[in-house]
């Protein structure tokens, strides 16, 4: 995989019924999730928006729940060497969940939490893979913004500056919240692929993800359809776009951005 280091190359949802968060999710962001998981092994969908793959969906088991695992999106970033990087993770102060391990004929990764207790990927796909496009500003069906929502946005920045290439790309004062600050990365040349900013009182810390959707109001009338909330919007932001905060079904956070509101 030809991604740069410190690209946004996979999603992957954690949930407790597959079959549920397929019906939600092609119902408001247009997938086709996988309906059967792949034979052999642990249960998991890839997610196909329009253009192709844009994430996978993965069926928690018991063993897992009762390990601590929760419904939640997680997002992988993509590394030159998945020992490496999580190596530095932890001189940086931060966890590994997950060791590294191999999946054949797809790569090796790992599960780690930044120092404010973030949780995310490192990945290093198959050696001659094609460049992941999981991630797509401005396609339809695909993450449009990765938005990190921390504790302490001014160290989040430097460690992951410093361990991913991700670095600051102008900000947006915020009042009390402070900045909002965007980011880009090595695939992006310059162009903001996200944004850090602190965790609001009461909000929870995470990585954050908005689907592309076409209009935003359709969105918002689909999410509380099939069985999902909306939490704040719509509203309008800078640059034109409209965005909701949503969950789904068993209560896992995201947005949806889109060009356009009816």
């Amino acid at each position: 995989m030809s991604n740069a280091h410190g690209s946004f190359i996979w999603y992957e949802l954690l949930t407790a019924d597959a079959g549920k968060a397929k019906a939600f999710y092609d119902s408001v962001v247009g997938w086709n999730i996988d309906a059967e998981p792949a034979p052999g092994g642990m249960d998991y969908r890839m997610i196909n928006a329009p253009d192709g793959a844009a994430g996978g969906v993965m069926q928690l088991n018991a063993d897992m729940i009762a390990g601590g695992a929760r419904p939640v999106w997680l997002g992988y970033i993509g590394v030159d060497d998945v020992d490496v990087s999580v190596a530095a993770v932890v001189e940086a102060g931060g966890q590994v969940h997950l060791p590294a391990f191999d999946i054949p004929g797809v790569g090796r990764l790992a599960m780690v939490a930044d120092p404010q207790g973030v949780p995310f990927y490192v990945m290093r796909g198959a050696t001659g893979g094609a460049s992941s496009t999981a991630y797509q500003r401005m396609g339809f069906g695909h993450v449009s913004w990765n938005e990190l929502r921390t504790s302490d946005d001014a160290a989040a920045l430097d460690f992951y500056g410093k361990l991913f290439n991700i670095t600051a790309a102008g900000s947006m004062p915020m009042g009390e919240l402070g900045d909002y600050t965007f980011i880009a990365n090595g695939d992006s040349k310059g162009e903001a692929v996200g944004a850090v900013m602190k965790a609001p009182p009461g909000a929870p810390a995470g990585w954050g993800f908005y689907f592309r959707v076409p209009d935003i109001t359709e969105a918002q009338a689909k999410v509380q359809a099939a069985g999902g909330k909306v939490t704040m919007g719509p509203h309008q932001v800078p640059g034109g776009e409209w965005v909701i905060h949503i969950t789904d079904p068993e209560g896992v956070i995201c947005g949806l951005v889109s060009p356009s509101k009816n």
